[in-house]
């Protein structure tokens, strides 16, 4: 396949200008530039010529302040009809199933519902479409190659998530995928190549899907095909090594003063820097860490970010247990949170985030759920105060709803449940406060049975999360560790 489709022009774009990019690179072509509105054809003497001018211009190459796009040209009659909409809420799968069958135009449509995890596999086996408006993506370049098959690691630790020069992507892919169908037999992985993502960017994310020891196989190679590809082309004499971190994980990579990091460029006899907290967006969570040092000495670097990384993650997800709906028909789940104060704040503000995130509220509407607190029932008048006092006190300082009913029956540990309702931040003000409510007594508390008793009361919540129309949250105590 020789023709070549070059898209994302410029509307002043002209034949010229094709002409000088072409010879500028040394990009032989046969006949002339068919120009239309946006986009433009070309034919290449061979195959081996248009994969060339696909890697050296596709994104690189900017004409009249826009990238240029440059792949195979596919005929008319081989491209499907073939339709991709991302990013659709999980809420709504079953209203998306709905459209299947359903009659258009006298056409019946085929409609499925592919999970963020597998959605790149997906759109990949769709190789050879066309990328103009109306149809799906376009060529064996438009995910990762040789990752069609269900991954054998579908478990649920993350991926290793690496940012790579958008100049050595095509070597990483390799002709028509066969190198990195190579890495992902070798590794057994599952590896995805974000083409599509920020077009124009210097940089691409990649993310590897398999066991550590799979991932840091699968990064070994992806660096020594960098490396080589820097020393082929003499663009770089070092390519650093880049990971993707959700900002979440890095405070506990980096440790307290900096110990944690300090200690892995010890080890590893490698420099490394993390992106300023600045650059991160609400679309951007992740924070790159550049790790620069033989590739020897990177490799053994990122096995040790790594490590750091999946035991905070393990950590979070430790603490967060779903309790079972109460009722077939209930409209509320429990999240149960358990771990120290730091540990609950995180948890509790990614499923406030990810309600939100979800679309279980309105684009202006704040994320509303009810908290739990287990407190002992002799330590409920102390929240409350003579007369009330406390709990509104509570209540005008954090702007959240702060209830103790009066007539709960304590449970087998002699608790009562503290009901707290509001958003994120006045939930966890009005936490606090309890919590410090709740230290008092314990320490007015004496005897060895009153000391007991206090560690037992420390209120380290779970979070019972209503996923209705009113939401909650709920938390469970813990020992507090000072």
């Amino acid at each position: 396949m020789n023709k070549l489709y070059i898209g994302n022009l410029n509307e002043n774009v002209t034949a010229e200008d094709l002409v000088k990019t072409f010879d500028d690179n040394k990009i032989p072509y046969s006949g002339q530039f068919l120009m239309k509105t946006g986009y433009a054809f070309v034919d290449c003497p061979d195959d081996q010529w248009a994969m060339k001018a696909i890697e050296a211009f596709s994104g690189k190459v900017e004409l009249h302040g826009k990238h240029i796009e440059v792949e195979h040209s596919v005929p008319k009659k081989q491209r499907t009809r073939k339709l991709q909409i991302r990013n659709i809420p999980p809420h709504l799968q079953w209203e998306v199933s709905k459209l299947n069958g359903y009659e258009f135009e006298n056409n019946s449509l085929r409609v499925s519902y592919i999970p963020d995890e597998t959605s790149d596999v997906d759109s990949q086996r769709g190789q050879d479409n066309s990328r103009r408006p109306g149809y799906g993506s376009r060529g064996p370049r438009g995910g990762s190659p040789g990752s069609g098959m269900p991954s054998k690691h579908q478990h649920a630790d993350i991926p290793l998530r690496l940012l790579v020069p958008t100049q050595y992507v095509g070597a990483i892919i390799g002709k028509e995928g066969a190198t990195i169908r190579n890495i992902t037999k070798q590794t057994q992985s599952k590896i995805d190549v974000h083409r599509k993502e920020n077009a124009g960017a210097a940089e691409k994310p990649i993310s590897i899907h398999s066991t550590p020891e799979g991932c840091s196989s699968a990064c070994r190679m992806i660096l020594d095909i960098m490396q080589q590809e820097a020393k082929d082309t003499k663009t770089a004499e070092e390519v650093p090594l880049k990971i993707l971190a959700h900002n979440n994980f890095v405070g506990r990579l980096i440790g307290k003063e900096g110990r944690n990091l300090k200690k892995v460029e010890q080890d590893t006899d490698t420099k490394i820097t993390i992106s300023p907290l600045q650059d991160l967006t609400v679309y951007n969570p992740e924070r790159t860490i550049t790790v620069k040092g033989p590739i020897e000495a990177c490799c053994l670097a990122e096995t040790e970010i790594m490590k750091k990384v999946r035991e905070a993650y393990d950590n979070d997800m430790a603490a967060m247990n779903i309790a079972p709906a109460e009722a077939p028909d209930s409209k509320m789940r429990m999240v149960i949170v358990t771990g120290p104060p730091e540990a609950q704040f995180k948890a509790q503000g990614r499923i406030y985030g990810k309600l939100k995130e979800e679309n279980f509220f309105g684009p202006k509407e704040e994320v509303k759920l009810e908290t739990h607190i287990k407190v002992a029932a002799a330590a409920a008048g102390r929240v409350i105060g003579k007369g009330g006092k406390t709990v509104n006190e509570l209540q005008n300082l954090t702007a959240a709803e702060v209830v103790v009913p009066r007539e709960q029956t304590p449970d087998e540990n002699d608790q009562v449940i503290v009901k707290i309702i509001g958003h994120f931040y006045a939930s966890q003000l009005a936490q606090r406060k309890i919590r410090d409510i709740l230290t008092q007594v314990r320490q007015q508390q004496k005897g060895g049975i009153g000391e007991r008793q206090g560690e037992r009361q420390g209120p380290h919540p779970q979070v019972l999360s209503e996923m209705g129309p009113s939401q909650g949250l709920a938390q469970e105590p813990r020992p507090q560790r000072k």
